[in-house]
């Protein structure tokens, strides 16, 4: 956890392939804890094609039922069944936008939103741009996209920069941007 926190939590990331990782890692984490899904990071990556979108979206029953069986994942239907879903929804985003980091990055105009918490207790569970996401991406039809995963999402890739203050990591990645106080 603390090397994720270090290294990736609240780095802006504009690769595609990465996106869809942590869309279909925020959608398994959906009534779990974090840890638990990270801890399983590299097995999902092993069960899910390293996350292509183009493969995941090919999968079929057959394949749903092998990753059903595998242990190293959360074995749920609904959610391996939305990692399919989505992966043909974002290669349909992809046609239209031209890239899933075009599409998603628009919501906040293109920057992190640089938030000034002190406090962890002060981190929303979802904002508005959030909700207002969650809400484009079900349209399109995309599964476990609810306000507090997508928030999560938007965190964890950089998005929004929820860091509080005290923390390293909030000013070095304040100091890559400009700060703005959006939200």
């Amino acid at each position: 956890m603390e090397h994720y926190h270090d290294a990736e939590w609240g780095v802006p990331v504009h690769d595609d392939r990465l996106l869809f990782e942590f869309l279909v890692l925020e959608g398994a984490q959906a009534g779990l804890s974090w840890s638990t899904i990270l801890n399983k990071r590299e097995n999902y990556r092993q069960a899910f094609d390293h996350f292509d979108p183009e493969t995941v979206a090919r999968y079929d029953e057959r394949k749903v039922e092998e990753l059903l069986q595998n242990p190293g994942i959360i074995r749920n239907r609904l959610k391996i069944g939305a990692a399919v879903t989505n992966a043909k929804a974002f290669l349909k985003v992809r046609e239209i936008f031209g890239s899933f980091d075009a599409y998603i990055w628009r919501f906040v105009d293109g920057e992190p939103m640089n938030n000034y918490w002190k406090t962890h207790t002060e981190l929303p569970a979802s904002t508005r741009v959030s909700e207002i996401l969650s809400r484009d991406l079900k349209k399109r039809g995309f599964k476990f996209v609810g306000s507090t995963i997508v928030y999560a999402h938007m965190q964890a890739t950089g998005m929004v920069n929820d860091h509080t203050v005290d923390c390293f990591r909030h000013a070095e990645i304040t100091s890559q941007y400009h700060p703005q106080d959006k939200e």
